[in-house]
């Protein structure tokens, strides 16, 4: 897939020099003493050392996690010295440990883990991480700081926060307005992230309120079959927040069986077929707020900075960081095809 564009504000080869900001605050040293720096390169596109990544993820049985596979792949092909060991994935907890400690016996110089389970599975990022071989937790977070190195990932909180601002912007005129929601699994931690900062972006729109919410399960039928439930109970509102776009192919399907147009609709994610929709302008869906698949092409860089013992050009520090938060933001026909080499399938 085509890079991001913001991927330069990380890896890029300009790196701030640490001595520039000594010497900002050091007035009473001498004019022309030397500040203080250090030697060690930042990671950028020329070939470095060899460097082996191991990367496991769960089974590609979503849009989504599909795009994760493909983003990891595509970044290790950039690079002439990285050797990508790929397991097949699982959703299974346990088969997934046993291909991550296989990758451990194989002595590979860096782990990238997207975990089924982040809980469920910090045994064996500290297994790794005891053995030597420093661990990218992709996204679904470890239990232990100490099972990882760096934590990438996208942000759940944030995701809800900014469908609801968007909403309550597009609302803000309008008189007891009201909104449903069309949550993902329930049992997530994700799920609950997402609405809490929906919920918490709502408070400061008094003029809306929240009227109903339904939980699916990530897929097109659940969309559907949820989607359906909530038009039948609800006669009237004014927009739809969607979790996810994979479930949100149902909805739509269900809105359009209804015959209703009566309301705006944001969904989550950023896969390609929502953002089509919205370059189209023929439905309601009028916004998706981005979980940028992309971290895994970003995992990869810092796992091949990581085994040639290099920093993040455009950051003083000699190590990469301990956590990145991606940003979800808001696509609309306006943006829409700055974001669209994005989109997933």
């Amino acid at each position: 897939m085509p890079e991001t564009s913001r991927r330069g504000l990380l890896f890029g080869t300009a790196a701030v020099s640490a001595g520039a900001l000594l010497s900002a605050c050091t007035s009473n040293e001498p004019k022309d003493s030397t500040p203080a720096t250090h030697n060690v390169p930042a990671a950028d596109d020329k070939p470095g050392e060899p460097v082996t990544i191991g990367f496991a993820g769960p089974q590609a049985d979503h849009g989504w996690l599909n795009a994760i596979n493909v983003n990891a792949k595509e970044r290790a092909k950039k690079y002439s010295e990285v050797t990508l060991e790929i397991t097949e994935g699982s959703n299974d907890t346990a088969t997934q440990i046993g291909q991550i400690q296989t990758l451990i016996n194989k002595k590979v110089d860096v782990l990238v883990i997207l975990p089924a389970d982040g809980k469920a599975l910090t045994q064996v990022g500290l297994q790794a991480m005891k053995a030597g071989i420093p661990v990218i937790n992709l996204d679904r977070i470890f239990a232990s700081p100490q099972a990882y190195r760096c934590w990438i990932g996208g942000d759940n909180y944030g995701m809800g926060l900014n469908a609801g601002r968007y909403i309550g912007e597009q609302l803000k005129d309008k008189p007891n307005a009201k909104v449903v929601e069309l949550a993902g699994l329930d049992n997530l931690e994700l799920t609950k992230q997402r609405t809490q900062g929906f919920d918490d972006a709502l408070k400061n729109y008094p003029n809306i309120r929240k009227v109903a919410r339904q939980a699916a399960d990530f897929t097109v039928e659940s969309g559907q079959a949820k989607m359906a439930q909530l038009l039948q109970a609800q006669q009237r509102f004014d927009a739809l927040w969607n979790h996810d776009d994979d479930q949100g192919v149902g909805a739509l399907r269900a809105i359009q069986q209804a015959g209703r147009d009566d309301f705006l609709m944001v969904g989550g994610a950023g896969a390609k077929s929502a953002m089509d929709a919205i370059k189209a302008g023929n439905s309601v869906l009028k916004a998706t707020v981005l979980y940028p698949p992309t971290m895994a092409a970003s995992a990869i860089d810092l796992a091949r900075a990581l085994g040639q013992k290099k920093g993040i050009g455009g950051m003083s520090e000699l190590e990469i960081p301990a956590s990145i938060t991606l940003y979800s933001a808001v696509v609309t026909k306006e943006n829409v095809d700055e974001y669209l080499p994005t989109g997933f399938s």
